[in-house]
């Protein structure tokens, strides 16, 4: 069986809570051999770090942009200290998720910017990769990289990444990986699935955003939602099938896109080589 690692999950989702459990062993059984869970506010750090232990995954711990407008320094303090509290723990593996929104209507750019960098400062700090929110910011995002880098690299991830070939390879550039998932998988998503085929295989990992982005065979428009039919919801056990349609449209095996991927995930964050070894065996 092929062995994936989905790289973005909320996995402490209320939409989860009634069979979270059940959600993850199917996600096993189909092959997701870990998740990496990401918090978005302080509020849910120690969610995120107690799931990740009960079901031998792993987590990062951050502030997302969409929270920064009701995060305070309080909270970069609170991050910084956990960080600090579980510099020991080998399921921590990033800073995340973190970065920049400039889709949401509603969100203050200054105060977004501020806590990125902030964030950006800790990761270097506690020498960790980091989880990044690129929504039409990747940009913004780099520029942020730069200036708190000192010219340096980063290890991470461009979560959910739906920008230009220019700015793939900027991030490719600076040591950052690229986060693909079910958005790839509609047919109309053209400038998107030409970046899934041709950007270089070393640069993917593989991501589900679930419960969010959800792939086409789970989509329900809004005129159907309308008439009732609920959305499907999104999980970890859909990424073996996300990664059937990435393969084919790279025209190799999702066996071979399966081994690449997960070593790229080892290399975006090298604390995932922390956890058994195990896990990671095909089987």
């Amino acid at each position: 069986m092929a062995v994936f690692v989905d790289t973005h999950c909320h996995l402490d989702a209320r939409e989860f809570d009634a069979d979270r459990a059940a959600m993850r062993e199917r996600a096993a059984q189909r092959g997701v051999a870990l998740c990496v869970i990401p918090a978005v506010a302080a509020f849910n750090f120690d969610t995120v770090r107690e799931l990740a232990h009960v079901q031998g995954d792993a987590y990062a711990l951050g502030i997302h942009p969409l929270c920064a407008g009701q995060a305070g320094p309080d909270d970069v303090e609170r991050l910084d200290q956990a960080l600090v509290e579980h510099r020991d723990d080998p399921r921590l593996v990033a800073v995340g998720e973190i970065g920049l929104d400039y889709f949401v209507d509603g969100l203050e750019p200054g105060r977004q910017e501020q806590l990125f960098e902030a964030q950006l400062k800790l990761a270097r700090r506690h020498g960790l990769p980091v989880l990044l929110h690129v929504r039409r910011s990747v940009d913004q995002v780099l520029a942020a990289l730069r200036r708190a880098g000192g010219g340096q690299a980063w290890k991470g991830i461009a979560h959910a990444f739906n920008g230009s070939e220019q700015q793939a390879q900027a991030c490719i550039d600076l040591g950052l990986h690229l986060g693909f998932g079910g958005a790839v998988t509609f047919e109309r998503a053209l400038r998107l699935r030409r970046l899934a085929a041709g950007l270089p295989l070393s640069s993917l990992v593989l991501e589900t955003d679930a419960p969010d982005i959800p792939p086409h065979w789970l989509y329900v428009t809004q005129e159907d939602r309308a008439q009732g039919r609920p959305q499907g919801r999104n999980e970890p056990a859909e990424l073996p099938r996300i990664a059937h349609e990435i393969a084919a449209l790279r025209g190799m095996s999702v066996d071979a896109l399966a081994q690449a991927t997960t070593a790229n995930a080892m290399a975006a964050l090298p604390g995932l080589g922390r956890l058994s070894s195990n896990r990671l065996q095909a089987g």
